[in-house]
């Protein structure tokens, strides 16, 4: 790595066969801030190279994402890891706010303090350039805004007991608001279908990533992000039938996380998706013991982006 420096209201009632078995309540919802049914079309313009700091007992690392577990303690014990840096996770933040990148994500791989120590440093280094998650619930997310994040993420704490509770989703959108929140699907393919998963992705859900489901949470968030956890950390290539479904199908900015292994990875994606998914590296960029140069990933982002103009 190189050097680092008073509008009317309106009642809905979902009522959909994607969110069997429960019945969920009647919601409230602004029609002036509540999106109508939008085109993906017009999402964005560009596919963008979003970077990412995992953060483990403290250390940036990079793990295979199936073999997290979520053990008493919430310390996320004995993954599978690819690598684990000698470089703090300020440093990171500082590298991503030099080469200008944004919406980059922090996540915090267990509840423990000394990664949320590292995560707040990431925070403090590049203040409004990066989204936080892990652990991220009501009482706390509003502490990670004041310290720096631009958004945080949340993903077991709506998608609880294998259930969307919309009553926790209503309460993050109040507190930090809608524009700061990041909705994170990530996914495992279940009986065909893209099942979120929760606690650290061992658990499924009973709500699976679709063009319903999408146009729903996209009235209570800025993005999505979405792992595709059985090829994260693996290293062996993209799960583009996940990508093409993201790209077809979310009304909201989406980054995609997952098995890049190579720059060619990345024009599949911008293909698949139809140039409206943004994409993170991981595992295979050579900043984090990888093959894949994080400096010609930055020059692709670039040109993505002088494309667009």
């Amino acid at each position: 790595m190189r050097s680092l420096a008073a509008p009317h209201s309106f009642r809905v009632f979902v009522n959909s066969p994607i969110f069997r078995p429960i019945k969920l309540p009647f919601l409230t919802l602004n029609p002036l801030s509540s999106p109508s049914r939008r085109s993906p079309a017009s999402v964005q313009c560009a596919v963008q190279f979003r970077p990412c700091i995992d953060i483990h007992k403290g250390k940036v690392k990079q793990i295979v994402g199936s073999t997290l577990q979520d053990l008493k303690g919430g310390d996320g014990s004995d993954p599978v890891t690819n690598f684990e840096s000698d470089k703090s996770a300020a440093e990171y933040a500082a590298l991503y706010k030099q080469d200008g990148l944004t919406g980059g994500h922090v996540i915090m791989l267990g509840a423990d303090p000394l990664s949320k120590a590292s995560a707040l440093e990431a925070l403090h280094a590049y203040p409004g350039g990066l989204q936080v998650g892990g652990g991220i619930n009501s009482d706390n997310c509003l502490s990670y805004i004041e310290e720096g994040a631009s958004h945080v993420i949340v993903t077991s704490y709506v998608f609880n007991n294998g259930q969307m509770d919309l009553g926790r989703l209503k309460d993050l959108v109040q507190i930090v608001g809608k524009d700061r929140l990041v909705l994170d699907l990530s996914c495992r393919k279940k009986d065909g279908k893209y099942a979120i998963v929760t606690d650290r992705w061992q658990k499924f859900s009973d709500v699976f990533v679709d063009p319903d489901v999408m146009e729903f949470l996209a009235n209570f968030a800025d993005e999505f992000l979405v792992h595709g956890v059985d090829v994260e950390g693996k290293k062996l290539g993209i799960d583009e039938e996940l990508v093409a479904l993201l790209g077809k199908h979310s009304p909201i900015p989406v980054t995609y996380a997952g098995g890049v292994t190579e720059m060619s990875d990345l024009e599949r994606i911008k293909t698949a998706g139809m140039d409206r998914v943004n994409v993170t590296v991981g595992s295979a960029l050579d900043i984090f013991g990888g093959n894949l140069a994080y400096e010609e990933v930055v020059a692709w982002h670039a040109q993505q982006n002088a494309s667009a103009v």
